[in-house]
């Protein structure tokens, strides 16, 4: 794995030739990593708030722990995220659809107000478009800006056919965030590339939109 992140951010200079500073980022209050930090513990919901926008909901129905699996039904639309804003760190996240593939999506640098869609950049887990960027509550990146044959509204879609598993089977996410840029990989594979990003931390959240998923291996990792 700190093979992959050093690769990965080898790579950051190769898309742009853009020399990224090894110096701390702005990131306020956020914490950055120094060690491996596990996010989800595989028993239970310990550091992450659970949020659906009907405070009558009772979100058991929505989210639980099965025999250390992560799961998710898909509805109502909302998302868990953690407690604790992050800064300058590869996450890694693990994801696989149980039964008919949808959508959903892996949030970072969210900040502000709960809602549905919350201040974040997704990382797309839609099937077929997992990689795609798309900004929220007012993110912004670069890339998204300039606009271009792979900007579509608030999309910014993924550098190369899917990468992804057939459905049942366990992929990859590995997200890279350094200052103000982002990198994701899918199933090793290089997807995307966001710089120039308006938010350089903020919190992570994993998506409840619309289809069945589960997570597994959800940690963070410094970046090297």
């Amino acid at each position: 794995m700190k093979r992959l992140v050093i690769i990965s951010v080898g790579l950051l200079c190769v898309v742009s030739s853009v020399v990224v500073s090894a110096g701390a980022a702005e990131s306020g209050e956020a914490l950055v990593p120094k060690e491996k930090t596990v996010l989800f513990n595989g028993k239970d919901f310990a550091g992450w708030k659970l949020f659906v926008p009907d405070p009558s909901h009772d979100v058991a129905q929505t989210w639980s722990v099965k025999d250390g699996i992560l799961c998710c039904e898909g509805r109502p639309a909302g998302y868990m995220r953690t407690e604790t804003a992050y800064a300058d760190y590869h996450l890694h996240v693990e994801w696989r659809w149980p039964g008919q593939p949808g959508n959903n999506g892996v949030l970072i640098h969210n900040s502000g107000p709960d809602k549905v869609w919350p201040k974040s950049l997704e990382c797309q887990l839609q099937s077929g478009s997992a990689g795609d960027f798309w900004v929220i509550g007012g993110v912004e990146t670069a890339q998204h800006a300039q606009g271009g044959p792979r900007v579509s509204g608030r999309r910014t879609r993924k550098l190369h056919d899917s990468s992804e598993k057939p459905p049942g089977e366990w992929n990859a996410y590995d997200i890279i965030a350094k200052d103000d840029w982002v990198v994701v990989l899918v199933n090793g594979v290089l997807q995307n590339v966001a710089t120039q990003c308006s938010e350089r931390s903020g919190r992570v959240c994993l998506q409840s939109e619309g289809a069945a998923i589960e997570y597994r291996n959800v940690y963070l990792e410094p970046v090297q």
